[in-house]
């Protein structure tokens, strides 16, 4: 066995017995098939708090002195980890102060303020989760409090480790374990447990294509900190992960798998319409990874980490929409109309296949309707219609503009 100290997460099963939920290991019979092994979830959406969060942050805030929970405590989060923290703060009777960053989805707010019953009072400044860190940490230093990190921090690390200690738990014989990595915390400390009972089993990390701080960090050799990211998975989009789960993870991850945001998507609604498991983005993370490592795993037993299901409902219809778009089943054109009488009845009655769907119309300039160029939405129900779609906008001489393959004019007009 390899040596992790300063990490003990068998202790922190012990200290969260009682407090946090020990999450099923579900096997899924639809995943094993399609991928020939045999897949298991690791239900984390059915914590307490609908997240792992809750085992990293109760670990730390049960271990501070009486003083220092005297004192109060202060944490930033996109959500998940707040949610964690409020709850410890309302189990153990200390005052915590929450920093979240603005676009934070109003549902993850709302939890936390429940969970916190009383105890904590919210922040919402910034618009990542690293605007509202460097707030919430002039804060601490202000009010003499304890910041509890969200991931960079060994209690924390050893927390999350507990989904490891579990994990072994019930199914000792584990081949491969997926898992989403944001800052790390969860894969660090769940790794770092697994790899020292079994230094043979595969850890696979699953982070989202437009956030991908830990896969720049194993590049460059040490943690990065990104210009820009794309914000849409937000339990796992961090522009910069920490130094110490960098550093645990450069030891024990074997891979890892950056996944497109449509992705996601097509999974969160999979995982919903055949399993009825409501997931959050960075929740699809390990799964959507698995269409990746499908030659890896067959004939595996495998463990995909569902880390949480603290999902908006108001989100879903941009879930389906982003979806659809990654699928190719959802196209937008500028369409020019053709000068002449019933060019929109030809478009409907000849263009379009006997399958296709106008979900948006428009015409872009107000005055010269009837004539003008249209913004023009259309799904289909089978991606290889695409092409015949075109052509046939091409011989009735629709002139068009593919806006799916034009990224400035798409977030302009779309």
């Amino acid at each position: 066995m390899t040596d992790f100290s300063p990490l003990d997460s068998e202790a922190a099963s012990k200290r969260l017995n009682n407090i946090v939920k020990r999450t099923p290991l579900i096997y899924n019979a639809k995943l094993s098939e399609k991928y020939e092994a045999e897949i298991y979830l690791k239900r984390e959406d059915l914590q307490v708090v609908r997240s792992y969060k809750l085992r990293g942050a109760y670990n730390m805030i049960s271990q501070l002195s009486t003083a220092q929970l005297n004192r109060g405590i202060v944490c930033a989060s996109a959500g998940n980890h707040a949610q964690g923290v409020a709850f410890s703060c309302d189990k153990l009777g200390t005052k915590g102060v929450i920093f979240m960053p603005e676009i934070t989805p109003r549902q993850k707010v709302k939890q936390t303020e429940m969970f916190g019953n009383g105890q904590v009072e919210l922040v919402l400044v910034g618009d990542t989760f690293d605007d509202c860190l460097r707030e919430a940490l002039a804060y601490t230093a202000a009010h003499n409090m304890t910041f509890i990190p969200p991931f960079d921090n060994y209690s924390i690390i050893e927390g999350q480790g507990t989904v490891g200690v579990e994990i072994l738990q019930d199914l000792p014989g584990a081949d491969v374990v997926i898992m989403p990595v944001g800052g790390g915390g969860l894969a660090a400390g769940a790794g770092t447990y697994l790899k020292s009972k079994n230094p043979h089993i595969v850890l696979l990390g699953a982070e989202p294509e437009g956030a991908p701080s830990m896969s720049e960090a194993l590049t460059q050799g040490a943690p990065v900190t990104l210009a820009a990211i794309e914000r849409f998975v937000d339990g796992a989009a961090v522009k910069r992960v920490g130094e110490l789960t960098y550093e645990l993870c450069a030891r024990v991850l074997d891979d890892m798998q950056l996944v497109a945001e449509g992705k996601v998507c097509t999974t969160i609604l999979k995982l919903y319409n055949e399993d009825a498991i409501v997931v959050e983005p960075a929740g699809a993370l390990s799964v959507a990874a698995l269409d990746a490592y499908a030659d890896k795993i067959k004939g595996k037993k495998v463990v995909c980490v569902i880390s949480g299901g603290n999902n908006d409902i108001e989100r879903m219809q941009e879930i389906k929409e982003k979806s659809l778009l990654y699928e190719g089943l959802k196209h937008y054109f500028i369409v020019r109309f053709p000068q002449r009488p019933g060019a929109l009845k030809l478009f409907v009655n000849n263009v379009l296949g006997p399958h296709d769907d106008i979900t948006r119309f428009e015409f872009i300039k107000k005055t010269n309707r009837e004539n003008g160029p249209a913004l023009v939405g259309i799904e289909l129900a089978n991606k290889a219609d695409y092409n015949a779609l075109v052509q046939r906008m091409k011989e009735f001489k629709f002139e068009i503009i593919e806006l799916n393959n034009d990224q400035t004019l798409f977030e302009y007009l779309v």
